[in-house]
């Protein structure tokens, strides 16, 4: 089959995330297994208008809302058999906020990923793209895609999704896989403000890590709170994000900016030094759909402390087992927690065993054939 993946960036983007993660994984899986993948997303600044990676012919145009114009155009070129879109057999429309519309636009077969509704997200975007985003993703994309299947990572989710009119049977929730570790070359690129994946050294600081992109509702701001009232503790914040500037204000304001270390995005071998050597992974988000970060930090025994609010952490914590959801949705309980669990390093050590355990029956494999299952369905 010829497969096109839909989505507004691509894991090199300064801004790619968690979701741009899994739709990758994805293609790299169905291009394993004979299939041609065409990853259809945005260009920016040093990017390569095609490449090819993973099996995947990556192509790229428009910005940040002119990429669902761009790849609308050439959908509708490939009608025509023009194009890099044209034969394509298969589409999955990858739903950040808004989706392309492939169903309209393609004119074949479409699966509708959608990690998470974005109720809590688009009022950033400003009052009127904000009111129109929320419109287009939660009364305009249903009607367009009644029928088709929708494809989401986690319980919460698909009741968010059924919230919004989609028929609960048209939903499969097909999981988050995790990348099996590599023990770290840390003779090369290392980071030197992360920590070395190894048994803490005594007088050394107590670390805990966020591993998110920086937009305001992954409420960065609450990890710092917390780290503001516990003295000697050093927040390593890995990720990058135009939220980035206003953080490190932040940090200057509550006194911690030498507790704060801002990684940005770094390679999987110092990201994963860096989780190692952390007590706790903090993740404060308003919304989630699942939660990649809180499974790469259970692979190596980091608990994940996080609010039961945010819908899909309720998936990917196992509340008072492999880590914490805190309620009320309030920085105050958030610090308490993390306070908590830094105090009882049996508890933390336990849940941070049981976390391991769990992380270890996720596999992108997984994830991949049960993608490559729905599209035989939908393309015969």
């Amino acid at each position: 089959m010829k497969i096109l993946l839909l989505c507004w960036r691509d894991t090199a983007h300064p801004q790619g995330g968690g979701s741009e993660r899994y739709l990758e994984r994805v293609g790299a899986y169905l291009a394993r297994h004979g299939h041609e993948v065409v990853y259809q997303t945005a260009v920016y600044p040093g990017a390569a208008r095609r490449e090819v990676r993973d099996g995947m012919t990556f192509s790229r145009a428009g910005g940040r809302y002119t990429v669902y114009v761009r790849a609308a155009v050439a959908m509708l070129a490939g009608r025509l058999g023009l194009g890099p879109l044209r034969d394509v057999d298969a589409v999955v429309d990858t739903q950040n906020g808004i989706p392309f519309f492939a169903r309209v636009f393609a004119g074949r077969p479409t699966v509708l990923l959608t990690h998470h509704c974005h109720r809590a997200q688009w009022p950033v975007a400003g009052p009127v793209i904000g009111r129109l985003g929320w419109w287009l993703e939660s009364w305009l994309a249903p009607r367009v895609y009644r029928g088709a299947p929708y494809v989401t990572v986690s319980a919460s989710s698909r009741g968010q999704l059924v919230e919004l009119g989609v028929d609960p049977g048209r939903i499969r929730i097909v999981a988050n896989g995790v990348d099996p570790l590599e023990v770290p070359d840390v003779g090369t690129g290392a980071d030197t403000d992360a920590p070395p994946a190894t048994a803490p050294v005594p007088d050394a600081p107590v670390r805990v890590v966020t591993l998110s992109r920086l937009v305001p509702h992954k409420r960065i701001e609450h990890a710092m709170a917390a780290v503001a009232e516990l003295p000697g503790v050093v927040l390593d914040v890995i990720g990058s994000g135009w939220w980035g500037p206003r953080l490190r204000e932040h940090a200057r304001d509550l006194g911690v900016e030498d507790r704060v270390v801002f990684h940005g995005q770094v390679d999987e071998a110092t990201k994963h030094r860096i989780l190692a050597g952390a007590a706790l992974h903090l993740m404060p988000s308003a919304a989630e759909g699942w939660g990649l970060a809180v499974v790469e930090a259970a692979q190596h025994g980091v608990p994940t402390v996080g609010y039961a609010a945010s819908g899909g952490l309720r998936d990917s914590i196992d509340h008072g087992r492999t880590g914490v959801l805190v309620e009320p949705d309030d920085p105050r309980a958030f610090t308490a927690a993390v306070r908590s669990l830094l105090d009882d390093d049996a508890v933390r050590a336990a849940m941070g065993e049981r976390a391991r355990a769990w992380a270890a029956g996720f596999s992108w494999a997984d994830t991949g054939a049960a993608f490559e299952e729905l599209l035989a369905e939908i393309a015969r």
